[in-house]
């Protein structure tokens, strides 16, 4: 598959998983990172999407109805806000090159949800690589979270690289444990506090940092807890 027919194929459905895609991802790095790239403006695009309805909507909806009373008041506000709606949307599309600045501020999924929805989506590709990451590989990814691992990680490190995570920017690493593949995340935002979560075949952890927090993700059957252990007396402040 040619350059142009990746990324036209991406471009289409940037969650494309099959197999001549994948084969692409797993032998250049720049094609992942015009996928990660693309994946975060799509969850951009998304979020801006998402405007919550009012919850007495469909009330509002029977009583206009049944209501035989004119109200001439209330339906230039209508018209005006329909209006306004359209032209925020119309802002969206002709400002698509800053959707950071124009994103409006919608609740955001738990850490521990789009931790474990990140690692089911992106199982099929982390599966197929290996880039054996060295340790310097790996501070220069968490250098602008300000911190770095002063020694190796306790296990061989098949990937890392930035994604996206939910609205945020995150450090993705993939390593070894006991029972299978161990998935890390770092995220710059700060955990309320630290605890775990499961699923019927992943368990994690959250631990907050220093204005950031790292999740570590496994299978049920893995030990997570000397990993995150090591993890964390490895973690330094970059000096």
């Amino acid at each position: 598959m040619d350059d142009l027919e990746f990324r036209r194929r991406l471009l289409a459905d940037p969650n494309d998983k099959s197999t001549d895609i994948l084969n692409a991802l797993e032998g250049s790095s720049q094609n992942r990172q015009f996928v990660d790239e693309l994946q975060q403006l799509d969850n951009q695009i998304e979020q801006a999407l998402r405007i919550d309805v009012p919850d007495d909507l469909a009330d509002r909806i029977l009583f206009n109805q049944v209501s035989d009373q004119p109200q001439p008041v209330k339906a230039p506000r209508k018209h005006l806000a329909i209006a306004a709606s359209v032209a925020f949307f119309c802002g969206l599309l002709l400002g698509q090159t800053n959707w950071q600045e124009q994103i409006l501020p919608t609740a955001q999924a738990s850490m521990s949800d789009t931790a474990l929805t990140h690692v089911y989506d992106e199982a099929p590709f982390v599966n197929l690589v290996d880039e054996a990451v060295s340790l310097a590989q790996v501070n220069a990814k968490l250098a602008p979270f300000g911190k770095e691992f002063s020694r190796d990680l306790p296990g061989h490190i098949y990937y890392v690289n930035h994604c996206a995570f939910g609205n945020m920017n995150a450090l993705h690493v993939v390593m070894q444990g006991e029972k299978g593949k161990i998935t890390i995340f770092v995220v710059p935002e700060k955990s309320q506090n630290e605890y775990d979560f499961n699923d019927a075949q992943m368990k994690g952890t959250v631990i907050p940092l220093q204005k950031a927090s790292m999740i570590v993700v496994g299978e049920q059957q893995e030990d997570i807890k000397p990993v995150v252990d090591s993890l964390m007396d490895n973690l330094n402040l970059q000096a």
